[in-house]
């Protein structure tokens, strides 16, 4: 069980602060990093890897500070974004090179396993410069996996992986989170941090703008009307009831949809008020989806706050 503690930070080069005062905690399980291009999320992921220290406030891992801790980097495994790979080796020596530096005992099974856990045994032989994207995605998984770490950072994992590579890779890092290691990633890919993340953590030109649960964090955002499809078996007579209480500010029959559009500003009352409303009426409620708490919405709004 790792905690990383992101309390306070800073990061800035020159005159661009790229980390401004961030405080995060990543606990075991599944977290997302999202966050614009450019809003630090690659920068905080190197202040939690120990390549990076903080200008200002502390990273920590279990309570030891990362930065130039040997101790704190044999708990972490790092997958970076950018190609950081020696194309004159081969795959098998690639992952071998970074057991060999991690000090394991019997670095060349460790190799194996970790080659075995990301199906690349059968390409380990190639050299690493012939491989496509998603194979130096999967040899890099490989090198951060080789010495079991407690904690795995990974910054755009997915990148250049065919569908079923990342099914591949989604099941394992749930497998992992299960263990109850700590596994943070960041994607741009927002279907992929919904099915996969149990957390989210949102960082917006470098500040954190938000954490928890999506859903969640949709209904505390008591300044925007909460979007609803209804159908009904009296559109008519529902909207008419709806739009004479509080809770709604606008509604919309939408013929296309064959539905009922309502904007809720009172999420809470909303749901105690519909079923009553319908019932008191005799009307039969078919469908009630909420149409803007998905995570791309949630992002959508916290990007343009």
């Amino acid at each position: 069980m790792a905690v990383v503690r992101i309390e306070k930070a800073s990061r800035w080069f020159g005159n661009v602060v790229a980390v401004n005062d961030v405080s995060i905690d990543i606990t075991p399980g599944i977290t997302g990093l999202l966050g614009p291009n450019g809003a630090g999320k690659s920068t905080l992921i190197h202040m939690m890897s120990g390549f990076l220290p903080p200008s200002d406030g502390s990273v920590t891992l279990d309570g030891e500070v990362i930065w130039r801790n040997s101790g704190a980097y044999r708990r972490i495994g790092l997958v970076p974004e950018t190609e950081s790979t020696y194309e004159f080796l081969d795959g098998r020596e690639f992952v071998r090179a970074n057991a060999e530096l991690q000090g394991l005992p019997d670095p060349g099974a460790a190799t194996e396993r970790a080659l075995e856990t990301v199906e690349m045994t059968a390409a380990a032989d190639r050299p690493v410069g012939t491989y496509s994207k998603g194979m130096r995605q999967r040899v890099k998984m490989a090198s951060a996996l080789v010495h079991d770490p407690a904690v795995l950072l990974l910054d755009e994992p997915f990148n250049g992986m065919d569908p079923r590579q990342r099914m591949h890779l989604m099941e394992l890092l749930r497998r992992m989170g299960e263990e109850g290691r700590t596994v943070l990633f960041s994607s741009h890919i927002l279907e992929e941090v919904e099915q996969l993340a149990t957390h989210i953590e949102v960082i917006v030109a470098g500040r954190h703008a938000a954490s928890g649960d999506f859903r969640r964090i949709r209904r505390l955002m008591t300044n925007r009307p909460h979007q609803y499809l209804i159908r009904s078996s009296d559109d008519r007579a529902l909207a008419a009831a709806l739009i004479a209480d509080p809770c709604t500010q606008g509604l919309e029959l939408d013929p296309v949809e064959q539905a009922l559009k309502v904007e809720a500003v009172d999420f809470h009352r909303f749901a105690e008020r519909l079923p009553l409303l319908a019932r008191e009426r005799g009307i039969r409620l078919l469908t009630v989806s909420p149409s803007d708490e998905s995570l791309e919405s949630v992002f959508s709004y916290l990007v343009s706050a």
